[in-house]
């Protein structure tokens, strides 16, 4: 373990910055805070790595991996985690050790864990980043400017069945068709645990992303849903003037997950939505899930996901449901998104309108 006579905020300049704290202006640390204790989600922590567990290397602000070893310095966010197949964790830090819940960049206290999954890599917390003002630094202190809800864009919602169902695939095959029919297009993960795969899969089909941690959240696990829908707002209207058409939603995690959970029943996000594109990794997830929607009153225009590479699972879920399965080759064709997407497009149905 590396040691050190000062705790100094130079040592950020040789710490490893994550993903989640992509927006933070660096020159902005002008200390390092010993009170650990009263750290809240957001915060930036510079810890030390001390035994590598689960995570093996961080997701760095500049979006690539970075292996990690035993006395790296690295600045993470205080947070939160759910993830079924990883960690439960907590924004929580009750002594010098803590544990890295997300390789994204959150650090807390986890609670629990996948039976396959090893113990979480462990650090060592040296103290919260403070600013000018002597205040701990969050990022929350570098969101995007809030915006009004924009109600003329298309919203389409992507969720799924659970974890791995194939959200992000079919988001970033969705955004990409949308793209390639001609329509301007951004893509959001408004939910879920800062990382930049779900971002960097949208960019790498051509269509610009934005996440929860431009409106100033490591995560939204534990997140009020009021605050989770300020920033679906101005996450969409953000898009919207920058000269979007249709924003594509991500909605992380499944649909028994606390916070998806309370957007399907009733929220802002829902009521907002033009077309919900449903994500399974089975028949009986797509027939479940469906019928469960539909208690809500929602209704799915399609279904994909992990389904869909399976032909036989496929023609299941097609049969139970009365659905189209769509694969991401489908997603990509301008037929489909003509047939499927077009009617519901408010920007195409005000000019059938004006016409």
């Amino acid at each position: 373990m590396t040691q050190f006579s000062q705790i100094s905020p130079a040592l950020c300049d040789l710490a490893k910055w994550a993903f989640t704290t992509r927006r933070v202006e660096r020159s902005d640390v002008r200390g390092v805070s010993g009170n650990i204790a009263q750290a809240v989600p957001g915060d930036l922590i510079l810890s030390e790595i001390v035994e590598i567990g689960h995570h093996k290397s961080i997701q760095l602000a500049d979006r690539r991996n970075s292996a990690s070893y035993p006395g790296d310095l690295v600045v993470l966010c205080v947070g939160d985690r759910y993830a079924p197949d990883q960690f439960l964790a907590s924004a929580v830090i009750d002594g010098p050790m803590l544990d890295l819940a997300a390789g994204g960049g959150l650090a807390g206290r986890v609670d629990a864990k996948h039976g396959k999954v090893g113990n979480p890599t462990r650090l060592r917390a040296l103290g919260l980043l403070t600013g000018p003002q002597g205040s701990v630094l969050n990022i929350a202190n570098y969101a995007l400017q809030d915006m009004p809800a924009n109600d003329r864009v298309t919203v389409i919602g992507v969720f799924g069945a659970s974890m791995n169902s194939g959200k992000t695939t079919a988001a970033a095959s969705l955004a990409h068709g949308l793209s390639r029919a001609g329509h301007a297009v951004a893509g959001v993960k408004a939910t879920g645990t800062g990382a930049f795969g779900d971002f960097n899969a949208l960019e790498d089909g051509g269509t610009p992303a934005m996440d929860f941690t431009d409106v100033g959240m490591a995560t939204t696990f534990r997140m009020p849903l009021e605050r989770i829908e300020k920033g679906f707002d101005t996450l969409v209207a953000t898009a919207a003037s920058r000269g979007a058409e249709v924003v594509v939603v991500e909605i992380a995690d499944g649909v028994f997950q606390q916070e998806t959970r309370a957007i399907l029943n009733s929220s802002r996000i829902r009521d907002r939505l033009d077309g919900i594109l449903f994500t399974v990794s089975d028949a009986l997830s797509a027939y479940g899930g469906v019928m469960l929607l539909e208690s809500m009153n929602l209704s799915p225009f399609a279904i994909s996901g992990m389904l869909s590479l399976s032909p036989l699972a496929t023609a299941e879920a097609a049969e139970v449901t009365g659905l189209p399965i769509l694969s991401r080759e489908d997603l990509w064709s301008r037929e489909i998104i003509d047939i499927l997407v077009a009617p519901l497009m408010r920007h195409l149905r005000e000019e059938v309108v004006a016409a």
